[in-house]
């Protein structure tokens, strides 16, 4: 067993000391196959700061290659499981199992992912003991608690990595090319869902170049969608289906129908499909069915994203990759996440840094658990006080805070330009006209003529720019901005005008008109090194 040095007492900012603070337990995860670790050296390094003694279970994180040496360097001990178990605190990914629960210190709290509403069994064990647990995994969704979110966390990441191994299985380039050997068309890309890991899927199946649909029951992400270049595809009318909580929500008969039959369509002609769909505390839904697999083209590809909940693919087999008799791969692994392990370390262990600085507001290395504060009364899932644990899940209900429906215009909500009645816009339109032909008429002809060219000039524009990506807007204004051109020229020419104001005048003319043709070339420049290799941005 490695020999725990543990650290002596804490020194504040004026060099003095006060007594240790409480201990932080780091232990390794037994589940098969995880690599991910609870916290790494960074991490770490700031718990001390916090004032907390640290000890970390040996070889914790070689998974995620972390080394002993870089959390001894970090300021942690390096310890054994039993010790770090031991812990006033202990922090850990996954649900623990009943002998790592009989490892826990008597008054100690634990901090994981639980699944309280799926797992009651190891609810009532954690009850069992006199311990405090808090399950990440029932973050509240409110602006407050954002910085705590390990499901938004990995979900980024699981998205991010569903996408590659999709591509890895799919064989095929994703983006489009025109090769002396032929035309290579783009691979086409079915998101079912849009949250935190559909959005990830969609920016990184875009990014390859693939054409990227996606489908979500809350019409308020279509723009999110339309960001990251992606076509939203709409299930039912927006005002049927906005969300009120921020979440998916389980969906009528009539939604459900239409839903199908865009699915069936979609899985004939696409050549990925990557589902996300969760509802809270219940099994995934079934929206992929047998036949639209069928459907598929021999060599498609297939993410299951909610396999460990049951899965939304009908043939998904959870945590393996299986191939259908006619070609299809449906893949079904539960660790997308945690095949990236480093960065999922890093921010699933920042996630609990900033949650271990809420239950520490003296920075002083003591835990407090505030049963006032909504964020950690919804967390905690069994709570031990004055020798008594209770159960605490499920917790009292939280507002959230989401996109609201937009009101429907009634005669109480609309605007005064509203309310005027239609009768009176059409005289309105008509005298306009009828002044801007009297102005032509009565203008001399050099007027006339520059009338002429300005209205063109609006019609063109107009058709021109409107047709212009927004992506593009800023670089394609920067340019036309250099029309201050001809302010340039025009002032100079005034400028040995024998009158005096005139002069000044053009001088100004010359100065402004020139930094906006400079600037606006300079911010163009700019702009378009972003998407150049050698500018230093991304490509």
């Amino acid at each position: 067993m490695p020999v725990v040095a543990e650290p002596g007492p804490v020194l504040t900012d004026d060099g003095g000391r006060v007594d240790p603070g409480a201990v932080v337990g780091v232990v390794g995860e037994s589940t098969p196959g995880e690599r991910r670790v609870a916290a790494t050296p960074d991490t770490v390094a700031q718990l001390v700061r916090l004032g907390y003694r640290v000890r970390v279970e040996a070889g914790a994180g070689t998974g995620a290659d972390f080394s002993d040496a870089a959390y001894a360097a970090a300021g942690a001990s390096v310890a054994s499981l039993t010790e770090a178990w031991s812990g006033d605190l202990v922090l850990k990914i996954n649900p623990p199992d009943l002998q790592e629960l009989d490892l826990l210190a008597a008054g100690a709290t634990l901090v994981s992912l639980l699944s309280p509403a799926l797992r009651p069994d190891l609810v009532e064990a954690l009850a069992a003991r006199p311990v405090t647990a808090l399950a990440m995994d029932a973050v509240p969704r409110i602006s407050r608690a954002q910085s705590l979110d390990v499901l938004s966390s990995m979900a980024n990441i699981a998205g991010y990595r569903a996408v590659i191994e999709a591509s890895h299985a799919f064989g095929h380039f994703f983006t489009g090319q025109i090769t002396a050997a032929g035309k290579v068309p783009p691979a086409k890309v079915l998101v079912v869902g849009a949250g935190v890991a559909g959005l990830a899927a969609i920016g990184t199946a875009g990014s390859l170049g693939a054409v990227v649909r996606a489908t979500d029951p809350r019409p308020e992400v279509a723009e999110q969608v339309r960001s990251l270049g992606g076509t939203y595809l709409a299930v039912a009318e927006e005002q049927d289906e906005v969300s009120s909580t921020g979440y998916a929500r389980e969906m009528g008969d009539d939604y459900q129908a239409r839903e199908r039959r865009l699915y069936a369509e979609q899985c004939a002609d696409v050549d990925i499909v990557i589902t996300t769909a969760l509802i809270p505390g219940r099994p995934a839904p079934r929206l992929v069915t047998a036949d639209m697999v069928a459907a598929m083209r021999p060599g498609s590809v297939i993410v299951d994203m909610a396999a460990a909940n049951g899965g939304n693919v009908e043939g998904t087999v959870t945590g393996e990759s299986v191939t259908t008799p006619h070609g299809v791969t449906i893949i079904g692994y539960t660790d997308l996440a945690g095949r990236l392990p480093a960065q999922a370390s890093q921010l699933f262990g920042t996630n609990l840094l900033n949650l271990v600085k809420l239950m520490t507001p003296e920075r002083d290395g003591r835990l407090v658990v505030d049963w006032d504060d909504v964020v950690l009364r919804s967390m905690t899932v069994v709570r031990h006080h004055d020798g008594v644990t209770e159960t605490t899940w499920p917790p009292p209900p939280v507002k959230v805070s989401a996109t609201p429906a937009p009101p429907a215009p009634t005669a109480t909500t609309q605007s005064a330009p509203d309310r005027a009645p239609s009768r009176l816009r059409r005289p309105m339109a008509v005298a306009g006209a009828i002044a801007l032909f009297a102005l032509a008429a009565l203008s001399p002809p050099p007027l006339l003529g520059h009338l002429t060219v300005f209205a063109l000039a609006v019609v063109v524009g107009y058709y021109v720019i409107g047709h212009v990506h927004h992506a593009l807007h800023t670089p394609l204004m920067s340019v036309t901005n250099a029309i201050s051109g001809i302010i340039v020229v025009g002032a100079v020419l005034q400028i040995g005008h024998g009158d005096v104001v005139v002069t000044v005048l053009a001088t100004a003319a010359v100065l402004l008109a020139s930094i906006n043709v400079f600037g606006g070339f300079a911010v163009t420049t700019r702009m378009l090194s972003m998407f150049s290799r050698s500018g230093g941005g991304s490509a």
